[in-house]
């Protein structure tokens, strides 16, 4: 990465899927065909490079996006493997916020999962180019055509195969790549890492013709000198192809679809060769645009060394042999070490330690990122996820990356006195690392209250405070992360007045509450007019309001989902202040909303659960005795899928009552929806709770 390499042959690419679809088995795989790697590492053996953490190792899972810099056909590609899990979304997000191109995995039995549905729309909201990779060919109940036919009909997605399979389940051979019309055939010794290129058997050339034909016009449909050809009876070029194909990837008009099986090695080449193919370098994208300038102009940045520096840093890792790794992505100019930056965002000058080209948890040092590389950087102790470097000179802040709203807690104590200090600074690292993990201290009970995606996300965390930190922590139990939001539009009026000898506070405002969109936060906007209430301010009260939102008048949780608009208010000369309009917009907030009326908001699940057909009826009952709402059932083979809404609160240890219905037969991924409503009966009993909790404090 330190060696300049042409733009145009840079990949910055991910592979993103749901759980189980088979992502490091992949990644191990292209590691070892790109010659990263001389042995092939296992999920199921805990040996996969790109799963360096105990605990994906012990679990078999991701849990953090590893990055890779592999080189195939004279091209680089910076591959980064993201977690399936939903409780580890905020990896997928960040990792799509610096992509390129993704190579959306799915499992030829499972299909379009919940996961892979939600992925495929976060790659949406980034609008970044993805291909498909159909994995598990040789699973029991693989099904290529359903599920290209699922990725049309479920994700929306114009999904165009350009390869169909050669056979399936255990007598999955290899592919007929319909590009070059020709069989590519994968030995089983050793370990299908020979490849054989054979005409098409006579048999299959009726269904390649087809599928050929398909391929030609859908590219055709996405490109006007191929449709002229097309209809007047011309078979385009292999070159024609690969380059509409490519520009139509680039464009999100067309997803080509690939097949294999990467357990045995089939398919991986085939997959490396589109990446390379179909996904963009960086100079076909473009350019990257400031997230706020100035009204009249627009700072652009190309991505050319030559240009001011633009780089973003997507994620903060601890390590433990360097200290703080901040990994980037240079949209333009160029990082070297021993340079100083200004990070924008926060308006502080650092200075580069080290650069290095990552392989995991592996770390190569190079002396300079180029525009267009992904690396990690040792120096920017200030720096947070979602930060933009620059020079100063030239100072740019690009869009940060969004996270969703944490919804389970739990509540640690340190074992010991000597545990306090550790724990604070294992925390402080943590929330560093990961933006979808909160914290907060409840000084009453001398609890730390730790919030995050799920049961599981809180689990790896509770394991590394103990393992990587040597924190001794007491765990309660999960909670939800209820929420209060108003019932009613209302206009409030309220004075700060206070007179203690000396200069004293005057602020007086007329704010108008009105209940907000589920999920909009809070909503503040100013109908002041006449400068009756200066914009400072304002502001503070903004800020004052923002205050009183982080604990509610009705049970002590967070409100949300709220609108704000100040309409009037009056100052005094000498006693107004930025403090005195703060207290003012704190105050007169509380008491707007317990005018209005409060009501508790608890976070819901949409839940998949995948069951055996006879277990339908038990799973059923079950999930309707825990309010949940059946949405839809369907049956694909000798399985039922049901789809439900759940609150959070009913769903704690879910897993084991699911095994024990289903005969172990059973499984279901569960992901956040929304903030809802809590019935009366419900909520009564989560104050009587909090009230108990509290006077035992």
């Amino acid at each position: 990465m330190g060696t300049k390499l042409d733009i145009t042959k840079v990949r910055n690419v991910g592979v993103m899927a749901h759980i189980d679809a088979g992502k490091t088995t992949v990644m191990e795989r292209i590691l070892f065909f790109t010659g990263k790697n001389h042995k092939i590492g296992e999920v199921d053996d805990g040996e996969a490079t790109m799963d360096w953490m105990a605990q994906e190792r012990e679990r078999g899972i991701t849990i953090t996006s590893a990055a890779t810099t592999a080189y195939w056909r004279e091209y680089r590609a910076n591959i980064i493997d993201t977690p399936g899990h939903v409780d580890f979304t905020a990896e997928v997000e960040r990792s799509l916020r610096v992509l390129d191109g993704t190579v959306a995995l799915f499992c030829a039995v499972g299909g379009v999962q919940p996961q892979s549905e939600t992925v495929w729309r976060q790659a949406e909201k980034y609008r970044v180019p993805r291909i498909a990779f159909i994995n598990k060919m040789d699973r029991t109940g693989a099904d290529f055509a359903g599920v290209v036919r699922e990725m049309r009909d479920e994700l929306g997605a114009n999904a165009v195969p350009v390869v169909i399979p050669i056979g399936a389940e255990d007598s999955f051979r290899g592919v007929i790549d319909l590009m070059d019309m020709k069989a590519v055939y994968y030995d089983d010794t050793p370990q299908g890492i020979e490849l054989r290129e054979e005409p098409i058997p006579e048999e299959l050339l009726p269904q390649a013709r087809e599928a050929e034909e398909t391929l030609i016009e859908r590219i055709s449909e996405q490109d006007d000198h191929l449709m002229e050809k097309y209809l007047s009876g011309e078979v385009p070029s292999r070159e024609e192809m690969v380059r509409a194909l490519r520009r139509a990837t680039i464009e999100g008009r067309i997803i080509p679809v690939l097949c294999g099986a990467a357990y045995k090695n089939k398919g991986v080449r085939g997959l490396l060769d589109a990446i390379v193919d179909y996904l963009p370098s960086p100079a076909d994208l473009p350019p990257v645009i400031a997230a706020q300038g100035e009204a009249d102009t627009e700072l652009v940045r190309h991505p050319r060394d030559d240009a001011p520096l633009a780089a973003l840093a997507f994620k903060v890792q601890a390590d433990r042999h360097v200290g703080k790794l901040v990994f980037v992505r240079v949209y333009s100019g160029t990082l070297k070490v021993g340079d100083t930056v200004y990070n924008a965002t926060r308006q502080k000058r650092q200075r580069i330690g080290r650069l290095f080209e990552m392989n995991a948890n592996e770390r190569k040092p190079v002396e300079v990122l180029h525009a267009g590389d992904v690396g990690a950087v040792v120096g920017l102790a200030e720096t947070r996820t979602g930060d933009t470097l620059s020079s100063e000179e030239h100072p740019i802040v690009l869009e940060s990356i969004e996270f969703p709203t944490p919804v389970i807690d739990l509540a640690i104590a340190p074992e010991t006195e000597a545990d306090r200090d550790r724990l604070a600074k294992a925390l402080a690292r943590l929330t560093e690392e990961d933006p979808t993990f909160a914290v907060t201290a409840n000084a009453e009970t001398d609890e730390v209250i730790l919030s995050g995606m799920g049961e599981l996300h809180l689990e790896i965390i509770v394991d590394r405070i103990r393992r990587e930190f040597g924190v001794g922590v007491k765990v309660g139990r999960p909670q939800v992360a209820y929420r209060e939001t108003i019932m009613k539009p209302i206009v409030h009026e309220h004075k700060h007045v206070k007179q203690t000898g000396g200069r004293g506070q005057y602020a007086h405002m007329v704010i108008r509450l009105e209940p907000g969109k589920p999920g909009s936060g809070l909503e503040f906007s100013s109908e002041v007019v006449g400068g009756r209430i200066p914009r400072e301010y304002v502001s503070a009260i903004e800020r004052g309001i923002i205050d009183a939102m982080a604990e509610g008048p009705y049970a002590g949780y967070p409100v949300t989902d709220i609108k704000v608009a100040v309409l009037d208010g009056s100052t005094h000369d000498v006693d107004s202040s930025d403090m005195a309009f703060r207290t003012c917009g704190a105050a007169g907030f509380r008491d707007a909303c317990r005018k209005s009326g409060l009501r508790l908001l608890e976070p819901i699940a949409r839940i998949e659960a995948t069951l055996p057909e006879d277990a339908t009826g038990p799973v059923t009952g079950s999930l309707c005795g825990k309010r949940g709402k059946i949405l839809e059932m369907e049956t694909k083979g000798k399985t039922s899928v049901l789809r439900a809404e759940v609150p959070i609160a009913e769903m704690f240890g879910y897993s084991s009552e699911l095994r024990s219905l289903t005969s172990g037969r059973g499984d279901f991924s569960m992901q956040f929806a929304e903030y809802a409503p809590v019935p009366a009966s419900v909520a009564e009993k989560v104050l009587a709770a909090r009230a108990e909790k509290t006077k035992k404090a």
